[in-house]
């Protein structure tokens, strides 16, 4: 077995859609700004899973020079991603992120968050949860969202 950690971080800018975990919140003023849809928690679970893998980073892997992935949503990147893994001969165990930020209040969509994250990574558990910074930092200013997560795989062999 191996394990794998991964970060992600987004700007927070007005005129851009607020999406994390692969749900979008309407409701929501402001979105993260990116060369994707900007999905800290799906960028953080691909960069945990290619950590795991040893297959890299979401940059070396999903390069802003690729115009394929221009505007791409998180659950494109999550399939490419366990697709990747496969092919290096990885099976995936399990996901699990943590979302930094003031907004939006994740507990409500929890479960959803981790259907729509799970069914992109090919039925893979996943698990969210969600924290502030009590104002502290970038996210604490409302500034930006942020995410941490885990990976575990094992060797399909």
């Amino acid at each position: 077995m191996r394990s794998g950690i991964g970060t992600d971080v987004h700007r927070l800018v007005e005129g851009r859609p607020m999406i994390i975990g692969c749900l979008r919140f309407p409701d929501e003023p402001v979105g993260p700004e990116g060369h994707s849809d900007g999905d800290v928690a799906a960028h953080a679970a691909c960069d945990a899973v290619l950590s795991a893998c040893g297959l890299g980073d979401l940059g070396s892997n999903y390069g802003t020079s690729e115009p394929r992935w221009a505007g791409a949503a998180g659950a494109e990147f999550l399939t490419e991603t366990a697709r990747r893994a496969t092919d290096a001969g990885f099976s995936i165990l399990n996901v699990a992120v943590q979302v930094i930020g003031n907004r939006p209040r994740l507990g409500p969509y929890r479960t959803e968050i981790e259907d729509l994250m799970g069914a992109a990574l090919g039925g893979v558990p996943v698990s969210i949860s969600a924290t502030t910074t009590d104002g502290l930092g970038l996210t604490g200013r409302g500034e930006g969202i942020a995410a941490i997560a885990t990976c575990l795989v094992e060797r399909a062999d």
